[in-house]
Order: C-alpha cells, then structure tokens, then sequence
C-alpha cells in the first residue's frame, strides 16, 4: 500500500500542469461546482490543501474562511503549497493515529485531501478545456475510500446526490459521481 505522501505526489504531478495552464482570462468560468467559477474553486483549492497540511502535522484546521490568494504568482504558490503538503504527509507519524479537531483516523484524512486534490483538478481542467487523467494509483486508492465516505460527506453537504453513471464508467467516472458530478460535465457555450 502506498504512503498518502507518495499518493499525495502522484496527485500533485498531474494537478499542477492544469493549475500551470489555466489562463487569467479563464477565472471567472464556471466549473463543474456550481457554487464556484474557476478563481474561488482556486481558493477553496489552496485553502484545502493549507488547511490538511495542518491535519498532516496533528494541527487544528480552520475551514471557515477562504481569502483571495489568485494574486501575483499563484501558479508557483500552487506549485510551492502542493510539495508542502506532500512533505507534511511524509513526516513521521502523519499517517498514524488521529488528526487534530476532526478526530478521524489520520489515513481516512489524508484519502479526503488526496480526494479533493484530484477531484478538483479534473473540475479545474475541464473548466477551463485542458486534458486531465488522474494517476490510476490514486484512483485506485480514491473509490474505496470515498466510497466509505460518501454518506457522511453527502450529510455534511461536502458530496452531492449520487449521478447514475453507465455500468462500462471508468473507475475515475465512478468516483467523480459518487461526489456528485456529471463525469461528462463541459462549459456552457455562450
């Protein structure tokens, strides 16, 4: 089984060309979360990824708030934050035991960053035209995991309903559905 830093790294590998890709002009497009155009999906994102390198290291999260940091160089930020939290999931003892505030078993939480990582990436990509295929390794760690989620986060409001996917869907279809999502989502055309 690999280590949710190693996963992490996988993650972040293909993550990163899309953040790298995506144009000033394309910020305000919508996304396949309704609730955020490219530019806030951008700031939950680096919020996410601040707040679960926190969780790595045992911390207290604060998910209530989310500030504009699509300034200057976010792109190279993006790049300087995701080796951050690859790093802070491969220190001794990141994996083990409980994460801070949320009491969860701290591998259960690496899987919802690596989630969220990932999942976002192919909304990122798909809003703004790019080509994204996840890691199958990760993927392969990803639908287990988010399926033993899934409920919870559907009661939290973190997932939506379920969307009916074909029997033939891919396993990275499944688990983009399981969250909610149309895997064959595009841009409005206006």
């Amino acid at each position: 089984m690999k280590t949710i830093s190693e996963l992490l790294e996988e993650a972040t590998a293909r993550a990163v060309p899309v953040v790298r890709g995506i144009d000033d002009a394309q910020l305000s497009g919508g996304t396949p979360c309704s609730e955020y155009d490219v530019r806030a999906l951008l700031n939950h994102l680096f919020s996410v990824i601040g707040n679960f390198r926190v969780l790595a290291a045992k911390g207290t999260s604060d998910f209530s708030r989310t500030e504009d940091v699509v300034t200057g160089d976010w792109r190279g930020r993006f790049d300087d934050e995701t080796a951050r939290l690859v790093r802070a999931w491969g220190e001794p003892g990141a994996e083990e035991g409980t994460t801070g505030g949320m009491a969860m078993p701290a591998r259960t939480v690496g899987l919802m960053v690596l989630g969220d990582l990932t999942v976002h990436a192919w909304d990122l990509a798909r809003a703004t035209g790019q080509d994204y295929v996840p890691d199958p390794a990760v993927v392969a760690e990803l639908e287990p995991g988010m399926a033993g989620m899934a409920p919870k986060a559907r009661e939290m409001k973190v997932f939506g309903e379920p969307f009916p996917v074909a029997p033939e869907a891919t396993a990275f279809e499944r688990v983009l559905a399981m969250t909610g999502r149309d895997p064959g989502w595009r841009p409005s055309r206006r």
